[in-house]
């Protein structure tokens, strides 16, 4: 049986509280921009996604390989929505976030990290509940989604973390380098889910 570390902030497997933590520190402060890019590199690394993560993380935002790679992520992200079976009453929320997708990719092509990551958390707080339904919006959502795949877990753990990126009176202001680092991370992952 897995050691769980709980507190309000982190829910997570005992076994994966070191790379959780490195990335999104219970103390609030983020990490600094050095130790803030290997952070991502790990937590990238544990949820399988680390090759690909190093490729891309030194392409600028504007490199044909990029746009290539932001296009797949696109694609795949609509397909994962259009494959979601929802009920009759859900299918207007499926439409409204696949319209979402293609300004978070121009935010992310502009390098507006910081609303590229409000407007990436809202669309994974969407997507978890076209996957999961309400059990999204429960309490023990964590450890459900722990119990069903752990590096899903791990990534929907993430997604709830986003919004710290958001709040500079919480933790430092992190810089664009490291709001790409953790950008990527979700990018990366869905593209290849």
């Amino acid at each position: 049986m897995h050691q769980r570390v709980q507190n309000k902030d982190l829910y997570i497997f005992g076994e994966y509280s070191k790379v959780a933590e490195a990335l999104f520190p219970r103390d609030k402060l983020l990490p600094e921009h050095t130790s803030g890019i290997v952070a991502a590199t790990g937590f990238a690394e544990t949820l399988g996604i680390g090759a690909e993560y190093r490729r891309l993380l030194g392409f600028t935002k504007d490199a044909a390989e990029m746009r290539q790679f932001l296009g797949h992520f696109q694609n795949n992200l609509d397909l994962l929505i259009q494959k979601t079976w929802v009920e009759k009453a859900d299918e207007m929320r499926k439409e409204r976030l696949q319209d979402d997708v293609p300004p978070l990719v121009s935010c992310i092509m502009q390098e507006n990290f910081p609303q590229a990551i409000e407007a990436f958390g809202s669309i994974l707080e969407e997507l978890a509940y076209l996957f999961f339904g309400s059990q999204s919006t429960k309490e023990d959502f964590m450890d459900y989604v722990f119990r069903i795949d752990e590096q899903m877990g791990l990534f929907w753990w993430y997604s709830s973390q986003l919004g710290r990126l958001k709040k500079p009176g919480e933790n430092r202001n992190p810089n664009d380098e490291f709001q790409w680092a953790v950008l990527l991370i979700g990018i990366c992952y869905l593209t290849n889910f």
